[in-house]
């Protein structure tokens, strides 16, 4: 994102159908900010709060559920002969019944939904419609589809790899997926409005307050003696024509 803004502006500033002494004001009116910066922090800005929002859904489903991993009993190293399992199908509840590393034992009861494939996911759509919506040059037509297909099948190998690796089942997943892509879509549609912004240089500075705005605004009361004397121009206007 910081490399195509930087581009973007630089390519604009260089053109003929900008003033470059222009500034576009940020806050106040002695505080002024490059719409590059302004730009860069606002996508940047957007897109952290989303990593933010992923990982908070993504706990709070993992808390929620404590669905196990598939290497769980691997790390749990259970002992089957001090919990006195004598029947196939029995529920353990001990909390000792895991003799393993008890931070790994933790992570093991965490893994629905797959943390990593929703980030993964999260941050592919977004540089991909990032790069749909924004870059408008000539001769991008085949390079930004090449560019968004290359972001989603990194993060679907991601997703590939924590299944191969036993680290997460196809429905961690899944709905890992399903998170990112869903705050992704949202943040891009309805907070950045699809990259839809006023370009750099392009963009007119906002009008300055006028202290006597609200006096200017106010209905203007007529006199008796205006009305009369436009009466007369009136009358005057009409027996001229």
């Amino acid at each position: 994102i910081t490399i195509t803004e930087t581009v973007l502006f630089l390519v604009q500033y260089t053109s003929k159908e900008f003033d470059r002494s222009e500034k576009t004001v940020a806050t106040g009116d002695c505080c002024y900010l490059n719409p590059l910066v302004r730009r860069t922090f606002r996508f940047l800005g957007v897109y952290a709060f989303g990593l933010f929002t992923v990982d908070i859904f993504v706990n709070a489903g993992q808390v929620v559920t404590g669905n196990l991993a598939p290497y769980f009993l691997t790390v749990c190293k259970p002992n089957y002969t001090a919990l006195g399992c004598q029947q196939a199908l029995r529920y353990i509840s001990h909390q000792e019944a895991c003799t393993g590393n008890q931070d790994d034992v933790l992570r093991a009861r965490k893994t629905f939904p797959s943390k990593e494939a929703a980030l993964s996911i999260y941050a592919a759509l977004y540089l991909a419609m990032y790069v749909t919506f924004t870059v408008q040059a000539k001769g991008t037509r085949l390079a930004k589809p090449v560019m968004s297909l290359g972001f989603m099948c990194l993060a679907f190998l991601t997703g590939l790899n924590r299944v191969a690796e036993y680290r997460n089942h196809w429905s961690d997943v899944i709905a890992g997926f399903i998170i990112g892509m869903a705050i992704a879509t949202f943040l891009v549609v309805c907070v950045v409005h699809n990259f839809k912004g006023k370009l750099l240089l392009n963009e007119d500075s906002p009008a300055e307050p006028q202290p006597n705005a609200a006096i200017l605004n106010m209905g203007h009361l007529d006199s008796p003696l205006e009305k009369y004397i436009a009466s007369q121009n009136h009358i005057a206007f009409t027996e001229v024509t």
